[in-house]
């Protein structure tokens, strides 16, 4: 599965009823994020940030899998980074609610 939308989210459905993103968010360090959803229950069945810091993105990324993403985007949305007015957290909020057409 190639995804070549740089300008925000490219979404495509597999085979087993999930929703497969790759997300390139904005204004903060990490490049790219992979985040596999279930279409139905919106359960997060896989999360990958590429870029940025490495414990936070390796951290985020273990944290979300098994959570709703409803949860993640109530908990996430918001946060920001220093004097930054988004952060990796928010932007991975963005991605979900993207995803799901929250």
């Amino acid at each position: 599965m190639e995804f070549i939308n740089r300008n925000a989210i490219e979404c495509k459905k597999d085979d087993k009823g999930n929703i497969v993103a790759r997300y390139f968010p904005q204004g903060v360090c990490s490049r790219m994020m992979d985040i596999v959803v279930d279409e139905n229950t919106h359960e997060i069945k896989d999360a990958k940030i590429i870029g940025g810091c490495p414990g936070n993105a390796a951290g985020i990324s273990r944290l979300v899998v098994g959570l709703k993403a409803e949860f993640v985007i109530e908990r996430f949305a918001g946060t920001t980074c220093g004097p930054k007015p988004t952060s990796c957290p928010d932007q991975f909020a963005t991605a979900l609610k993207l995803m799901i057409n929250k």
